[in-house]
């Protein structure tokens, strides 16, 4: 006899603050029996008929289509959101993964393996007894509630069983000492300290935040400088997607989304959390230019979080000018014969005034500062602020500077408080790779 479908819709979109997690929203009688089906399939309820797909290996789109297929075979009504949808049909690449010679597909696998690992030690499945460094990454030794031990090597979605052992106490009794023989003074007891990725992950299965109602998120059209901060991910995702010269990497380990020039000469990063409860607030951008795919880096500029949609619009559209940045350092740049860009902000009304640092220009209602401190360029307010290097060619800084001046932007009417000041410290060129994983677990 075949069970009647359940009757239920199910709405797939994404996080509102994690940059990767799925949201899954039930209506209809049968709530209770898709609730229960998803917990089943590793979603973790966050409010009621409300649940989140969170994942360490930044996978979280694809399983979610898979989600969605099983609960439509089933005859379940899934909906899923335009951004979302785009999560799902969009090809990114592991930068730098240290499995370079697997396929996607392959990378997957390995990736759904190390998250069996963490959702086994996260529910009390395996036991950690011991964890050391090894001098690239973490390893770990354990014991399954079935009875096997095992050794661990890597963190996050890098996370592999390199030796197994038999059941039992014996097969216990030979891991840890084993473990302790190969790492000696650096074993530590219990389980390693949490990863970025995993505090991320912990904070995105926390219950969702209440959303505004309506007489609440009415927009009023403000200075750009005043308004409400981007949804960076959105914005990233919309660069890309508007300019295919332009393709979007996640770095190892999983810190960043990466998008790069075709040529390998241009690069901006968005980090994605630097505290122990990452969001939104600690996103930062870095856009920098390089002398060649493996040159020195030239210029580079910054982005605190808070910083508005349309400022870094205009930020990432001043690298679709026609001109190599990659190549076209301050001295040689298409500026005035003084090498300074063109500043209309005079034009608006903005007051220029001059500090023993340097110039300074202040909106017309005091919220917005732009300086010049020894050739290094400063904008923003108490919200967020852009510095760009003192090299970065002066079409870049003007582009920003007629934003400023002109452009408007959406700001909610009721007040919220300021984001801290956030230092924008010089980018790195990226994580190296710093650990070499065995491809298939040894059996002892």
């Amino acid at each position: 006899m075949t069970l009647p479908a359940p009757d239920a819709r199910v709405l797939l979109d994404t996080h509102p603050t994690h940059a990767s997690a799925v949201i899954a929203t039930i209506t209809g009688p049968d709530t209770a029996e898709v609730v229960a089906t998803l917990e089943a399939d590793a979603w973790h309820t966050v409010a009621e008929a409300t649940l989140v797909l969170v994942r360490i290996d930044r996978e979280e789109p694809h399983w979610a289509q898979k989600t969605a297929d099983r609960l439509t075979a089933d005859g379940v009504t899934v909906a899923i959101t335009p951004r979302l949808q785009d999560a799902i049909d969009e090809a990114w690449t592991w930068a730098n993964h240290p499995m370079q010679w697997c396929t996607r597909e392959e990378i997957r696998e390995v990736s759904d393996q190390a998250q069996q690992i963490y959702d086994a030690i996260r529910h009390g499945r395996l036991r950690i007894h011991a964890h050391a460094h090894d001098g690239h990454t973490t390893v770990a030794v354990g014991t399954y509630t079935t009875g096997e031990s095992i050794h661990l090597h890597g963190d996050d979605h890098l996370r592999v069983e390199s030796y197994t052992y038999g059941s039992g106490q014996p097969a216990q009794n030979n891991a840890l000492a084993e473990f302790g023989q190969f790492y000696r003074d650096a074993v530590r007891p219990g389980p390693a300290p949490l990863t970025h990725t995993e505090r991320e992950a912990d904070q995105a299965r926390q219950p969702l935040p209440a959303q505004p109602t309506t007489t609440t998120s009415r927009q009023m059209s403000v200075p750009v400088y005043a308004a409400d901060p981007a949804n960076a991910p959105a914005v990233l995702d919309r660069f890309v997607t508007d300019h295919p010269e332009w393709a979007k990497h996640h770095q190892w380990p999983a810190e960043a989304t990466y998008a790069l020039h075709e040529s390998l000469t241009l690069r901006v990063e968005l980090h994605h959390g630097h505290g122990p409860a990452p969001g939104p607030q600690d996103e930062m951008w870095t856009i920098a230019a390089y002398e060649s795919p493996i040159g020195d880096r030239l210029w580079h500029a910054t982005a605190t979080a808070g910083t508005p949609a349309a400022v870094i619009t205009a930020l990432l559209a001043s690298l679709t000018d026609e001109h190599d940045w990659s190549s076209t350092p301050w001295a040689a740049s298409t500026a005035r014969p003084d090498r300074k860009p063109a500043l209309p902000l005079a034009d608006y009304s903005w007051e220029a005034t001059t500090t023993e640092t340097g110039s300074v220009w202040t909106s017309p209602d005091g919220d917005c500062r732009l300086q010049r401190n020894q050739s290094e360029w400063e904008a923003g307010n108490q919200s967020w602020t852009v510095r760009f290097s003192q090299h970065t060619p002066p079409e870049i800084i003007q582009r920003v500077v007629f934003e400023l001046a002109e452009g408007q932007g959406p700001r909610l009417q009721t007040p919220r408080p300021p984001h801290p000041l956030t230092a924008c410290p010089a980018p790195a060129a990226g994580p190296p790779i710093s650990s070499v994983l065995s491809p298939t677990p040894r059996s002892r």
